[in-house]
């Protein structure tokens, strides 16, 4: 009996390894899936750019995203690899130990035959029953025998059950085999074409070096048009943060004018009354020295900021906060060919400044704000389209549009039709996203979205 609990309990625990090792290849598969899709993306990009010699930038930022990427789904088929190899050493091993128990069974099984054939006669039965020393003794041995013959009806079905399960097992290794294979060859074509790609790379840096010249000419026009950028993006954030201050003076002033007006009433009244006024000591109001607290979700003591001088101000700026890393793209498909901060251009001696990130798209695509607030800009700094949404004491940019859906002082939700993509001044379909907060210092927006 305990033998039969051991052997239960040690195909269900297969089944349940089994069950886990399909979920997890399952979701190595997905995301194979998904390397492929963006590689695809990738390569239709870096098709589009080939025809424009102003873009090799672009190109090697693309080639080492794609080449980025193809490690990626390498290493994911590795372990799809490594997956199945423990699934055949598994299979194996049950396989070895599920022919042992059934070669045990059969054996048992026959020694049942040999001894049934050999006490076969009626003879033997009736004087196996007559030969009891009493009633209840005979009766024990009727059990007996009724057990003996279930015992050897359980042992063949034992056999039958036993060697299906180990035909499935077969076919399942089988088939593990013939799936790893093929994996194989999948692995040996994505290295092929990974070599491919960094030889590519390669001849991209060499040319670089060829074009330093007129690529620094490229980096100064567009440094040139950032700096224009950075400088009204910068005036817009200081033009938000006086008027914000003179909306809270405005209205601390009116609260201290309701009071006065409040205390001459008092006054007033008890002279009527013939009662000594009450004087109310008034404090004073120092604008911006002192913390404000009490209307945030979290009810944590803040920072006093002009931008988050009302409820609303602050409760934009908590959502923006809490959702650091969850926030969502500014468009549904692109490939970052620029990130935030300065980098270097292989194969040459210059650096690059990008403010914010770089999304080439294509030409057209729909923009989105990434959170709920209000459109303090939307239009254009020195011909280029741009819009810029406050969410409290945090604001977004979006940059190099074609089109804009939206006007200055209207408020969005996160989702929001903005406008649509256009071009840079190198005629490249792209997006510069941007994030700041109300010190104008740039933050990295790849921190604040959510995986791409």
């Amino acid at each position: 009996m305990l033998k039969r609990f051991f052997s239960v309990l040690f195909l269900f625990t297969i089944s349940l390894y089994c069950g886990h090792a399909q979920n997890t290849r399952e979701e190595l598969q997905k995301k194979e899936q998904e390397l492929q899709k963006e590689i695809a993306d990738l390569n239709r990009l870096y098709n589009e750019t080939e025809n424009n010699k102003k873009n090799s930038l672009k190109q090697l930022a693309i080639i080492k995203k794609k080449i980025n990427k193809r490690e990626e789904l390498v290493n994911s088929i590795n372990r799809q690899i490594r997956q199945m190899d423990e699934m055949i050493f598994t299979n194996e091993r049950d396989i070895y130990r599920l022919r042992k128990e059934l070669d045990t069974l059969k054996i048992k099984y026959a020694k049942s035959l040999v001894f049934a054939y050999k006490n076969r006669s009626s003879y033997e039965y009736l004087n196996f029953l007559f030969s009891a020393s009493d009633f209840n003794d005979a009766i024990k041995r009727i059990t007996y025998l009724k057990s003996y013959r279930q015992n050897r009806e359980a042992q063949a079905n034992a056999i039958v059950k036993s060697d299906q399960l180990l035909q499935e097992k077969i076919s399942i290794l089988s088939k593990n085999k013939k799936e790893r294979l093929g994996t194989l060859q999948s692995q040996s074509e994505q290295l092929k074409v990974l070599e491919a790609d960094k030889k590519e790379q390669d001849q991209l840096v060499t040319q670089l070096k060829g074009k330093e010249k007129e690529i620094s000419k490229q980096i100064s026009d567009k440094d040139k048009q950032r700096q224009r950028v950075k400088q009204a993006f910068d005036a817009i954030i200081r033009r938000e943060i006086e008027e914000a201050k003179k909306r809270e003076a405005a209205r601390l002033k009116a609260q201290e004018d309701q009071k006065k007006a409040q205390a001459a009433a008092d006054n007033a009244a008890a002279k009527n009354n013939g009662n000594p006024p009450a004087v109310k000591p008034s404090k004073p109001s120092s604008l911006g020295n002192e913390p404000v607290t009490g209307v945030t979700s979290s009810n944590v003591e803040r920072a006093y900021t002009p931008l988050e001088s009302t409820p609303e101000g602050k409760e934009m700026s908590i959502n923006f906060e809490s959702n650091k890393g969850k926030l969502p793209w500014p468009v549904s498909t692109g490939v970052v060919t620029a990130h935030q901060g300065r980098e270097k251009i292989p194969g040459t001696k210059l650096e690059k400044q990008t403010d914010g990130i770089e999304i080439s798209v294509p030409v057209g695509s729909t923009v989105r704000s990434v959170a709920d607030g209000v459109v303090i800009y939307a239009s254009e700094v020195n011909g280029e389209r741009m819009i810029v949404v406050r969410h409290g004491k945090y604001f977004s940019g979006y940059q190099y549009l074609s089109s804009v859906a939206v006007s200055s002082g209207q408020e969005v939700k996160a989702g929001s039709v903005l406008g649509k993509s256009g071009t840079s001044i190198d005629g490249e379909g792209i997006l510069l996203f941007s994030i700041m907060n109300d010190k104008s210092v740039q933050l990295n927006p790849e921190q604040w979205l959510k995986k791409h």
